[in-house]
């Protein structure tokens, strides 16, 4: 069964003959597809079908993304259409056919070698084109491109065309690694490779609250930074394993909680007097020994309501005390602000002759 694929382009003067038969959108969208086929411009032959994405339409093709990659002619350009079976030679040198895809995943534990073998090339194609690229999260960079590997890549990794080889790894080589591989006639294959750094887990943090009120909500946490891939999580009370459904157990029958493994959320809700102990967790991811959290002691108590109503009346009582006191200041005039000064003039006696009596002085208050 055979499959449509592209035609080699129309040549530039058909094409400028329908140019002045469409509207002014059309019209750019063609002069762009010119430049294409002549190998000019940003759309070369070897790119104009790229992916095999040029769809069959009575003898015509309509743009789609991924061929010449040019957005404005998207929606505008068509051109004639056939395709060969997979694996035959492409009808035009214009054409690529479509990308292969493979996928892998990859374990190595860290410090380790590792080799990530490039299942996109073919040792039938003469003089390929090979590029590899790095994928962690939403970072991509390029990893070998133009026939040179890139920094910090050129002292610690090998390159042969069917394989990169790592002398060790750490846990920041986790990752996804593209090698993207151009062959004869254009032909595109692609093959990726999930690679996982094995690290064990650190010790675990186990996050419990000291104590909780009987009929309320409780969460406990355990957090662990370092495991690759990510632990699963276990807790323990009283250095007992406790399971995912506590009904399941004789000895947490009576206590309700829900517990994820994944995220090592242990939530108890509510909190019941047989939920008084000391827990612990403990994280493991396969690769190496599992590590356990140091013990904290939960205290599952009443609502001390005799507690409260003493704290209120020794509040009341202080707040008498203090407005009985500053009603006895008041009435005794210590928040009186009226005071007397009395002002005392005196004055020099005068001289006087003997025998004489006068008053001379006085005192005025």
């Amino acid at each position: 069964m055979r499959r449509l694929g592209c035609f080699p382009l129309v040549p530039p003067r058909a094409l400028a003959v329908e140019e002045r038969k469409n509207n002014n959108s059309k019209k750019k969208a063609l002069k762009i597809l010119v430049k294409a086929a002549t190998g000019e411009g940003s759309c070369p032959r070897a790119r104009a079908c790229r992916g095999g994405a040029c769809l069959g339409a009575q003898g015509r093709a309509i743009w789609r993304a991924g061929c010449c990659e040019t957005p404005a002619a998207e929606a505008a350009v068509s051109w004639p259409v056939s395709r060969e079976t997979q694996g035959g030679p492409d009808v035009g040198a214009g054409s690529l056919a479509g990308a292969q895809i493979t996928s892998e995943t990859k374990e190595v534990p860290e410090n380790q070698p590792a080799d990530i073998p490039c299942s996109a090339f073919r040792s039938q194609s003469s003089n390929p084109r090979i590029e590899w690229k790095f994928q962690k999260g939403s970072s991509l960079v390029l990893f070998y491109y133009g026939g040179q590997l890139t920094e910090p890549y050129k002292t610690r990794v090998r390159f042969s065309p069917t394989v990169i080889h790592f002398a060790t790894v750490t846990r920041a080589d986790t990752g996804k690694y593209i090698c993207e591989v151009v062959g004869d006639n254009s032909q595109i294959a692609k093959s990726e490779v999930n690679l996982i750094v094995q690290v064990p887990p650190s010790k675990p943090v186990a996050h419990v609250p000291t104590s909780a009120t009987i009929g309320s909500k409780a969460l406990l946490r355990c957090t662990e930074t370092d495991a690759s891939p990510p632990p699963t999580f276990q807790w323990y009370k009283n250095s007992m394993l406790m399971p995912a459904d506590p009904k399941t157990s004789l000895t947490f029958k009576n206590s309700s909680y829900s517990l994820d493994s994944t995220t090592g959320v242990l939530t108890f809700e509510p909190v019941s007097s047989f939920d008084t102990g000391d827990y612990y967790c403990e994280a493991s991811n396969n690769v190496g020994s599992p590590q356990r959290s140091e013990a904290i002691h939960m205290e599952a108590s009443e609502v001390n309501v005799g507690g409260i109503v003493a704290a209120v009346v020794v509040l009341l009582m202080v707040l008498a005390l203090v407005a009985f006191g500053v009603w006895f200041a008041y009435t005794r005039g210590f928040f009186s602000s009226d005071t007397t000064s009395k002002k005392v003039i005196y004055s020099q006696p005068s001289h006087r002759s003997e025998g004489e009596f006068k008053q001379t002085s006085s005192f005025l208050v």
